[in-house]
């Protein structure tokens, strides 16, 4: 009885799909979101890229998502950002994800060139996870 309980607990949170975690990083001009391994010098570099926009390259949204085997799963990226003169800006991006295994994945969307720079400054977001037309996941900033 035990077994068959555990077996179908297991069943039904291998079949949800959902973002876990969204991580967005600044970029430098070499496309490096941190200068070394360490979570504390991660956390200390994205400060110093806040801080200073000129050393800037672009913003990479990394995404914790777990999803079902065998399933074909896109994200979208949907954010909103501010230029300095006051004006608002929209953006949309896509990635196609690779079928997912029994443990949760990481993915990746890159703003970066002409398109991060007409961006402004990152303002809010929210990521989405897409089984073809289905939406079966979301997260969003507290700003969204």
């Amino acid at each position: 009885m035990l077994i068959v309980l555990l077996g179908s607990t297991l069943a039904a949170q291998a079949a949800t799909a959902r973002v876990i975690k969204v991580l967005p990083h600044f970029l430098d001009k070499e496309g490096h979101e941190s200068l070394s391994p360490s979570l504390f010098e991660r956390d200390a570099y994205q400060l110093m890229l806040q801080k200073k926009p000129a050393l800037r390259r672009g913003l990479r949204f990394d995404i914790q998502w777990k999803g079902v085997r065998h399933h074909q799963y896109q994200l979208r990226v949907e954010a909103r950002g501010g230029q300095a003169d006051g004006k608002t800006t929209q953006l949309q991006l896509q990635s196609p994800l690779r079928p997912a295994g029994f443990f949760s994945q990481w993915g990746a969307v890159v703003l970066e060139g002409d398109s991060y720079r007409k961006f402004g400054e990152l303002v809010s977001w929210r990521v989405t996870l897409w089984e073809g037309d289905k939406l079966v996941g979301e997260q969003n900033s507290f700003l969204w």
